[in-house]
This record gives structure tokens, sequence and C-alpha cells, in this order.
């Protein structure tokens, strides 16, 4: 992924309203149903979000988004309905993900545990960018589990697989992850503590704040985590911060 230069502010904006969908087209032998955002549209709003992406990565998330679509008709998956409004306000932060962890010192093939994985938020579209290593989507309410595998039965991502069931379950009958990335599982500090208690041998977790991180992080110094340096980004009026925080 090759990251667009950012505006003179340092942080991107949430983009204006791009071109009405495209009619229904076909690629890659599956039509596209009338949710189903163009892999085009994908590509203006990822570009006026400040990201120029690969062309398979386009066509990937244009089905990723035209299955959630379909899904939410019937299953409450995500907040956003609108395809399109999740690529802005919930995908956005798997592409900002790419970018933060191509900064930290990861093994050269990390096994990643995604607890919570909800509809395949952030994991899902960040192994779409980046299929280093095993990444386990672990999800313990049903729907979403059958979700993300019926969007990886069609587009099957390397070492990509889901573990329907409790975290804490596949934490204790699994090698320790080398990173655990959650969205929206637990605050951060029942987080941490989660994860000193079912896999203490990892290395780095990923939290996903609001609000200044030092007033999140401060509290990590003594429970035997050390913040590394954030990111922030702005969606919309929201201010958001990727945290990874080093076991020490």
């Amino acid at each position: 992924m090759t990251k667009m230069p950012p505006p003179p502010a340092g942080i991107r904006a949430t983009p204006a309203p791009v071109a009405a969908r495209q009619a229904p087209v076909r690629f890659g032998g599956a039509r596209q149903g009338p949710s189903t955002p163009a892999p085009d549209t994908i590509r203006a709003v990822a570009e006026a979000m400040g990201f120029a992406l690969a062309d398979k990565v386009h066509l990937l998330l244009s089905d990723y988004l035209g299955l959630l679509a379909k899904w939410s008709r019937t299953a409450n998956l995500t907040g956003p309905r609108d395809p399109l409004d999740i690529l802005r306000f919930l995908v956005v932060d798997s592409l900002y993900l790419a970018d933060y962890l191509g900064g930290l010192h990861l093994p050269p093939a990390p096994f990643c545990a995604d607890l919570g994985a909800g509809a395949g938020l952030p994991g899902l579209p960040l192994r779409m960018l980046r299929a280093e290593g095993d990444y386990m989507l672990i999800e313990a309410r049903e729907k979403r589990a059958q979700f993300m595998r019926a969007f990886l039965a069609v587009h099957p991502l390397p070492g990509t697989r889901v573990y329907h069931g409790r975290a804490e379950a596949f934490l204790h009958c699994s090698a320790h992850p080398d990173l655990i990335v959650s969205r929206a599982f637990m605050p951060a500090d029942k987080l941490l503590a989660f994860v000193g208690k079912h896999a203490p041998e990892t290395g780095v977790c990923i939290l996903f704040t609001r609000g200044l991180p030092a007033e999140k992080t401060t509290k990590l110094l003594n429970t035997g985590w050390t913040p590394a340096s954030p990111m922030g980004y702005k969606v919309g009026e929201d201010r958001r911060f990727l945290q990874a925080v080093l076991k020490t």
C-alpha cells in the first residue's frame, strides 16, 4: 500500500461525498448487488481519505462491503449500514492500522489474535493489506463468525482463519500470540489484565482509543506494559488513536 501525502494539518478529515454508486457490474465471477460499491468508488473514497490502495484491494473491499450490506439486512453486524459509511468510519481504522504495524518491531511472520473480531473489523481489511504470518479472528457470536467464514470461503486471505468461541478458550488452547489486536472487545485496562491472565507471553497489544492517549496509557506503566508512540488521526469530528503497548 502506498500512502498518499497527508493534508497540511497532519490529520486527515472525513472526505466529501463521492458520486453516486455505479450500476451493478461483474468482476471475478461474482455479481455485485445494488448495495455493493464499485471498485472505482472504493478507490475514490480511499484516495479522498489519503490512501492509495492496490487494485486487488479495491476489488476485495467492494465484495466485503457488498456482502456485509447483504447480511446486515437480516442481522445487526455493524452500526453504520451504508457500505460507504462503513468504509469511511470503520474500515478506515484498518487502513491506518496497516501503516502503524509497519513501524513496529514484530517477527517476520507474526501470529496475531484478533479478540472480538465482530464482522471482521479491523481484521479482514487489514489482511487485504498485510498478509504476513497467521491471523486468527476470534468471535463468540455465531452470526458474526458465520459472516467472516462466508467471506473467507469466497476470498481466502492467506493465513487468516475464524475461531468461533470465547477468547479465553482459544488463548488457553493455542500458542501465545505475538500480537493481539482488539478494537471493541473491552476497555484497555481490562483488556491488558485479560491478556496478562490468559496469554502472559504476548509481546504486543494494539489498543484503539479516543481522547488523548496519555490519559489512557499512564496507568499502564506500572502494570508490566510500556506504551509505544501512538498514531493519531481524525475521522469526521472524532479523534482516534492507535496505541501499541509492549510487554516489559
